[in-house]
């Protein structure tokens, strides 16, 4: 598929990225690539790539939209508190096992999404046994 200039900032920036971005951060760090990218052009361009399953929408509790490339596969998010970045987790789910689950009352677990909060390396104070 043709991708225009736009839509290939986009992409490349969402790939090199920690973690899922809001478009607001996605707009911030595309415009390295692309020095003329506006808001509503970034938001045209998702919607289109999500319409495409290139990108998909995180959703993280009191936080805005963000996004991510599509075919990451099952994963997890952590939110520094003090300077609000979010990472991608790699590893096994933790709480996978419960995928088909009868919880109590008959509740049959289908999926689940959980975000860890904490503090990143950069915002750690540092060790001060150092």
């Amino acid at each position: 598929m043709r991708r225009s200039p736009q839509q290939r900032a986009i992409l490349t920036t969402l790939a090199a990225a920690e973690g899922p971005l809001t478009a607001q951060e996605l707009l911030e760090r595309a415009r390295e690539l692309h020095p003329g990218l506006g808001l509503a052009t970034v938001y045209r361009n998702l919607a289109r790539l999500e319409s495409g399953s290139e990108v998909v929408t995180v959703h993280l509790p009191q936080d805005a939209v963000r996004y991510e490339p599509a075919g990451r596969g099952h994963h997890h998010h952590f939110r520094c508190v003090r300077c609000k970045t979010v990472f991608e987790l790699a590893g096994a789910c933790p709480v996978a096992m419960l995928e088909g689950a009868t919880l109590p009352g008959g509740l049959t677990v289908l999926g689940h999404e959980l975000t860890f909060y904490g503090v990143c390396a950069s915002c750690s104070p540092a060790d001060a046994s150092a």
